[in-house]
């Protein structure tokens, strides 16, 4: 599948920023399972200082400073990116006990194995806690495949917590999450990510995009949709699967991957330091339009 991606961010201060610092990832990357064609940032005012990089997770990043006065701050991104056809991961996936990935995370010289163990630490969204290590341990029974480890862990998720927009921020912590049962994706694969974590699996959090299809009858809402996010489990012997818990469903051709880390601290769309600003508003507008399938 092929789509054009439109992604606004808009800032209005109640008084005037004399300066701010920025790091975007919001242009999607390019990997085995996605090619990116185009991908630019309008950004208004303009900025004094911009640059692009690759941070440590091979994500695309811009950094960009505005050094004028300026009372709102909007941030464009337009990409156009194709998702390769998608076929089933499963089938090739040997059943392998969990405790025998586990064991080589630990033991194993491979090199993706290797660069995979910093994804089984503690991460600054992601802390191990008693409650999340009890949950996780119904999903982990001895023998089990991790595979069936990690489908039954994201079907329970699925199952068992409501989707709640209105419930989380980006600091509400996991311990409110599994108290109240409730929160969005981000908060969804940050729980499923504590819980591979707390027995030794390697999980990485990942954000993109998801194409939302309407009900019969019905056209599409231009700027309905919104970022996703879900996560993605090491395999020893068949490397990273993705996972989402919100819709309890291995991604496929309708998932569009912008970034992936730790957690959602190493992969935030936009965040940044103002100097000045006062109270503010904030409005983000995201389209994911089909432009063709790639096998076309």
């Amino acid at each position: 599948m092929r789509y054009r991606i439109l992604h606004k961010t808009h800032y209005t201060y109640s008084t005037p920023v004399s300066l701010c610092h920025n790091i975007a990832h919001l242009k999607p990357r390019n990997f085995n399972k996605q090619q990116c064609f185009t991908a630019d940032l309008v950004i208004d005012p303009l900025p004094a200082t911009t640059y692009d990089w690759e941070d440590c997770f091979g994500n695309r990043s811009t950094y960009f400073a505005v050094q004028q006065s300026h009372e709102y701050l909007t941030v464009t991104a337009a990409s156009d990116v194709e998702v390769l056809p998608a076929v089933s991961q499963l089938d090739a996936i040997s059943p392998v006990p969990w405790e025998t990935a586990r064991d080589q995370f630990i033991a194993a010289s491979d090199p993706d194995i290797v660069d995979a163990r910093q994804f089984i630490l503690e991460s600054p969204f992601i802390s191990i806690e008693p409650m999340l290590l009890e949950y996780a341990q119904p999903s982990f029974s001895h023998g089990r495949s991790l595979l069936d480890v990690v489908a039954d862990l994201m079907q329970r998720v699925h199952h068992e917590f409501e989707y709640d927009p209105h419930f989380s921020t980006v600091a509400t912590p996991l311990n409110d999450v599994m108290a109240h049962r409730k929160g969005v994706c981000q908060d969804f694969a940050h729980l499923a990510i504590a819980c591979l974590r707390s027995q030794g699996v390697a999980a990485r959090y990942v954000s993109g995009y998801l194409e939302t299809i309407p009900p019969p009858g019905q056209a599409r809402l231009v700027g309905a949709d919104a970022s996703h996010a879900w996560f993605s489990v090491y395999l020893p012997g068949h490397g990273w699967v993705d996972f989402d818990p919100t819709n309890n469903q291995i991604p496929m051709s309708q998932h569009v991957t912008t970034a992936w880390g730790r957690d959602y601290g190493d992969v935030t769309p936009l965040k940044g330091v103002i100097f000045g600003g006062g109270a503010h508003r904030l409005d983000v507008e995201v389209d994911v339009e089909r432009v063709g399938d790639s096998d076309s």
